[in-house]
């Protein structure tokens, strides 16, 4: 008696037979679920920080010497000197401070009361 209990037991486990012909479908149905949620995913989070990522390395690659930016930290600045990989920023009056391209998050506009008060200082 034990010994037809294992062997209905190993049969059961590993005597199966082979796949029916609906395996195949069975399997893409299983994984159909997991492939629609990649691809609301990718529209949803994925391809948006990509345009994101591509629009703020063209304001880099766009800023030039004299324009005012933010950096990551909070400290705003003007631009005094470009280089490949960095950006030479006048913080304050004969303050300049290297930054990395990528600490730079934003162009600014120039206000109106800043730039008389600036000039009148020089």
């Amino acid at each position: 008696m034990n010994s037809s209990v294992i062997s209905a037991t190993f049969e059961a486990l590993c005597g199966q037979a082979a796949p029916q012909s609906g395996g195949a479908i069975a399997i893409i149905n299983m994984l159909l679920p997991f492939i629609i949620i990649f691809v609301i995913f990718y529209f949803l989070v994925i391809m948006p920080q990509k345009k994101q990522q591509k629009k703020h390395q063209e304001m880099l690659n766009a800023l030039q010497k004299g324009d005012r930016v933010l950096t990551s930290s909070g400290l705003f600045g003007r631009i005094v000197e470009v280089k490949p990989t960095l950006f030479k920023v006048e913080v304050a009056p004969k303050v300049v401070v290297s930054l990395q391209k990528s600490a730079v998050v934003s162009k600014v506009q120039e206000e109106e009361g800043e730039s008389t008060e600036n000039k009148s200082e020089n």
